[in-house]
């Protein structure tokens, strides 16, 4: 007997299908563009020329993802921009522009769909003044759930405690937070075989949460909604030598926070685009059901191709547990329960 459970991803990308020139807009470059070179089909480039990625019309047009949906049985998508989108090393004026104008796209979308998707939107983390403006501005008037930000913010790592007030505001505005990560550390030693994606991204996903934990930003607020991408990175796999860092050099990592990072296991959320269905088990029986969500990385070559397939493949996992990490996680998250 197949049983139909509702669906929700809460990691997909979107972009507008049209992107101002804002190297023209702003008097600088390093922004990405839109070649649309040929029917339903574009590539992103920054405006020196330099390639970045294809994409298709399902990363723009809400017709071709509900389509998608409809044929993958995905009940709803959490909408957020393309990470690379984020533009931290920009001039926060021109950034928190740059977020509005995405912001507005998305909540559009949302506005017309609400049964099909939710959104999140992005912030100028660079100026916290300016991301706490745009991220009320994204709650109390766009309607979006929460927002998207990346692992770092350029040599800010999200224990920074200018970065501090950000978080309290979200808690206070009962925000969700989607830490995905986005300008990988030693990059420039990864050139080859797609490194950065494969090695960079887990190890940044990893550095966001023991800054988080370290930094006490958890400890502080204690109804903070913070989920992360790819399962948590490589995190759940180094938790023991984290843990083991933590008592034998306490000196060296209890100078902001005295308690054990174990601890904090349980108190955010990690999707659970983890491609093995074994790391699956592993996280499961880490962080628990309540705390994992659908996330496929919709619409990009490295998403699970039929989001929640391999959740529902786990034999050994109950019905309710099934249809919490495909639903219940991404509502409570998201603040919709």
């Amino acid at each position: 007997m197949v049983i139909s459970m509702k669906k929700i991803d809460i990691h997909t990308h979107i972009l507008p299908k049209h992107l101002p020139k804002f190297k023209d807009k702003y008097g600088y470059g390093g922004f990405i563009e839109l070649d649309h070179h040929k029917p339903c089909c574009a590539r992103m480039v920054r405006d020196d020329g330099k390639f970045f990625r294809d994409i298709e019309e399902n990363c723009w047009e809400p017709s071709a993802r509900i389509k998608d949906c409809d044929q993958l049985g995905v009940t709803m998508q959490v909408l957020s921009t393309v990470p690379v989108m984020f533009s931290y090393w920009a001039q926060a004026k021109d950034c928190l522009d740059l977020s509005s104008h995405l912001n507005d796209h998305i909540a559009e979308i949302v506005r017309q769909y609400p049964q099909r998707f939710a959104g999140l939107g992005t912030i100028p983390m660079q100026d916290p003044d300016l991301a706490i403006k745009e991220m009320t501005r994204c709650v109390k008037e766009l309607g979006l759930r929460g927002v998207q930000i990346g692992s770092h913010v350029n040599d800010w790592n999200l224990n920074e405690e200018r970065l501090f007030p950000v978080f309290e505001a979200a808690s206070e505005l009962g925000a969700a937070i989607f830490v995905h990560p986005w300008d990988m550390m030693g990059e420039n030693r990864m050139s080859q075989y797609m490194l950065p994606w494969l090695v960079g991204m887990p190890a940044e996903v990893s550095l966001a949460i023991c800054s988080m934990i370290f930094g006490g930003v958890f400890e502080r607020l204690p109804k903070l909604r913070v989920a992360f991408a790819h399962g948590g990175g490589a995190f759940p796999m180094t938790l023991g030598r984290i843990a083991h860092g933590f008592a034998t050099r306490q000196d060296l990592c209890a100078v902001d926070n005295p308690i054990c990072p174990s601890n904090y296991v349980g108190r955010f959320y990690v999707d659970a685009l983890v491609h093995d269905a074994n790391v699956l088990r592993f996280i499961l029986n880490l962080f628990g059901e309540k705390c994992i969500a659908l996330g496929s990385d919709y619409p990009f070559p490295l998403m699970e191709a039929e989001p929640g397939k391999m959740i529902e493949s786990l034999t050994d996992v109950s019905v309710d547990v099934k249809e919490r990490l495909l639903s219940g996680t991404a509502l409570e998250w998201l603040g919709m329960n």
